[in-house]
Order: structure tokens, then C-alpha cells, then sequence
């Protein structure tokens, strides 16, 4: 167990739950929500507000997600959630009204909260210590294609299956990986409290005030770029079909996934040095960019692809700084009341 916080390994198991969790609990909504729509004989608009009250029930059980991880081990959490994403996927499969559906979609982001990104860096902080920045950065290298995958997957599996039978499998492969996988994962979550964390095991003395603005504010900014990056993401492949790109607009939404990644790799390369709030202002003003390049060049192909790419590179700036960024505050937090 001495050694356990550089296994490797224990990085690439958690990169394939979180292609598998993304792909299945996130990415593929946008892929199957018209199927869903028009076998349910509802608007489009309507599914579209399903996830909108989903994504608000799991922000709000984010906070106790959290808790619970500090509590006993990230890894026991995603070994739970896991159970639970499978679970509700299978919900959203069985439903055949629109209201069960909305339920449904509710048990998946509220699933979502315990085996996405933020409970995967708690786990990485906890058994990785002082370098759960480089692992973090390693982690989301990896997730990074998860939309590059399960776009594409998903439009082919809609040619030969129906939304159901998607979410059917989808709940499968939750279950036959993911669930192995956290299990397996959860024994490194017990060095947390094998060995006492570098950034502190201890609330840090520090002027409470002074303290509670910071976080404040990284709420705050983590809230409005995380509502911009859904609000797109969710809609990336249907909007490039409204603004003309036909169906070449999975393709293209496809580049962010691979530009995600390039994002990582120039920060790993060229970034190290930088700040983690300088990276957080950078990936807060790519998303905004990327838009403002779609709405200037549509219908254009060549504009859409510039726009995935410029968008994925600050999305993926955005996937690390969400981990990094608390941890350096706290960590020149403590170092400040020394």
C-alpha cells in the first residue's frame, strides 16, 4: 500500500469508468433525446427540460457527494454510484411515459454526481497527495475522447437499435466495468488515511473570511463556466444541425473530444508553470470565443470544426482547473497561515 499513489494503472481503470460514465450518463443524450421525444410524442424541448432539472437535482447533491467522499473513501462512493448509474440507465430504458422518463433522467444525474469527474479528483487527491494535479491532468487525458466515442457510437447504435435497447446496454456496460473497476479502485482510496495528505489533514488557520470569499467566488465562476460548457455540450450535435451543418454535425462535434486532449497536452508540455487561476481565466475565455466563432462563420463546415476545436481546448483547460484550482488555493491557503 506504500506505493500505491503511483500506480499507474489505478489512473487508467478510473479514465475508463469516466469515458464509460460520461459517454453513457452524458454525452449521449443529446445523440438519442429526439428518438426519445418522438416515441414518448412529446417536444423535443420538453426531454431538453428533463435534463435541465436533472443537472439542478445533481448540483444540489454534489455538496453531500462530497461529504460523503471525505467521509469514507471517493472510491467505496463510485463503487456506489456506479450501482446506481446502471440502475437508472435501466430506469430510462423501462420508461414508456414521458413523466417516468423525467424521473429517470433525475436518477441519472443525481448517479452522476458520485462517479463523474469531481468525485474521480477527490479519490485522486486522496491517494495521490501533492500530486493530484498531474494525476488529475493524467485522468481527464484519457476521458478526454469520451465524446469522440459515444457520439459517434451512439448515432450508429441508433441505426440497428432503439433508444431503449440503447439504454438497456449502456446500463450494462455500467455494470459489467465500471462497477468491477471502482471496486477494484476502492482499496487506494484507504490511503487517505494511511498517510497524512501534503496539502494539509488539517482545516488550515487561515483568516476564516478571507478564506470563505475565495471559495465563494471559485463556486462562483466553476458555476457560470460549468453552465455555459453543459448547456453546449448538450446541445453541440443538434445545434450544428440547425445552423446548417447537416449531418456532418456529429463528425465535427466529434473534434472536441481530440481537442480536449490536445488542451491537456499543451498544459502537461507549456502549462506547468502557469498558475491554476491564470488557467481557469484562460479556458473562461476560450468557451466564449468558440461560440462567438460559430454564430460569425455558420453554415460554414470549415467554422464549425474551428469552433469544436476551440471550444474542446477550453473545456479541457476547464476539466483540469475544476480539480486543480481548489486544490492550489488550499494549498497556498495553508501555506499562508504558517
Amino acid at each position: 500500500m506504500g506505493h500505491t499513489h503511483s500506480n499507474p494503472g489505478a489512473i487508467w481503470a478510473l479514465g475508463i469508468t469516466q469515458i464509460i460514465g460520461y459517454g453513457t450518463l452524458y454525452y449521449s443524450f443529446s445523440i438519442l433525446a429526439p428518438s426519445v421525444a418522438g416515441d414518448l410524442q412529446v417536444p423535443v424541448e420538453w426531454i431538453y427540460s428533463c435534463i435541465s432539472l436533472a443537472l439542478l437535482a445533481g448540483g444540489l447533491v454534489s455538496p453531500w457527494a462530497g461529504g460523503l467522499s471525505d467521509r469514507v473513501g471517493a472510491g467505496k462512493v463510485m463503487s456506489i454510484g456506479s450501482i446506481g448509474a446502471a440502475a437508472s440507465l435501466l430506469a430510462c430504458g423501462l420508461a414508456w411515459k414521458a413523466i417516468a422518463f423525467l424521473a429517470a433522467v433525475i436518477l441519472v444525474e443525481l448517479a452522476s454526481a458520485f462517479v463523474l469527474y469531481s468525485t474521480a479528483f477527490a479519490f485522486l487527491a486522496q491517494t495521490t497527495g501533492a500530486r493530484a494535479q498531474r494525476s488529475i491532468t493524467y485522468l481527464t487525458l484519457i476521458a478526454g475522447f469520451a465524446s469522440s466515442i459515444f457520439w459517434p457510437l451512439t448515432s450508429w447504435l441508433l441505426q440497428s437499435m432503439d433508444w431503449h435497447q440503447i439504454y438497456f446496454l449502456f446500463a450494462g456496460l455500467n455494470l459489467a466495468v465500471c462497477i468491477p473497476l471502482h471496486l477494484w479502485l476502492s482499496r487506494f482510496a484507504q490511503i487517505a488515511t494511511a498517510r497524512p495528505h501534503e496539502i494539509g489533514s488539517e482545516p488550515p488557520a487561515m483568516p476564516v473570511e478571507n478564506g470563505h470569499l475565495v471559495f465563494v467566488l471559485i463556486v462562483l465562476g466553476f458555476s457560470l463556466a460549468g453552465f455555459v460548457s453543459a448547456a453546449t455540450l448538450f446541445h453541440m450535435v443538434p445545434l450544428l444541425g440547425v445552423l446548417g451543418i447537416g449531418v456532418a454535425g456529429v463528425w465535427v462535434a466529434s473534434l472536441l473530444g481530440p481537442a480536449q486532449v490536445a488542451s491537456r497536452l499543451i498544459n502537461m508540455a507549456f502549462g506547468q508553470d502557469l498558475p491554476a487561476p491564470i488557467l481557469a481565466v484562460l479556458s473562461a475565455v476560450t468557451m466564449p470565443l468558440a461560440l462567438g466563432t460559430l454564430v460569425l462563420t455558420a453554415p460554414s463546415t470549415t467554422g464549425a470544426i474551428a469552433f469544436a476545436a476551440i471550444f474542446g481546448l477550453g473545456s479541457g483547460l476547464f476539466s483540469i482547473v475544476s480539480g486543480t484550482l481548489p486544490l492550489a488555493i488550499s494549498a497556498r491557503l495553508v501555506s499562508e497561515s504558517d
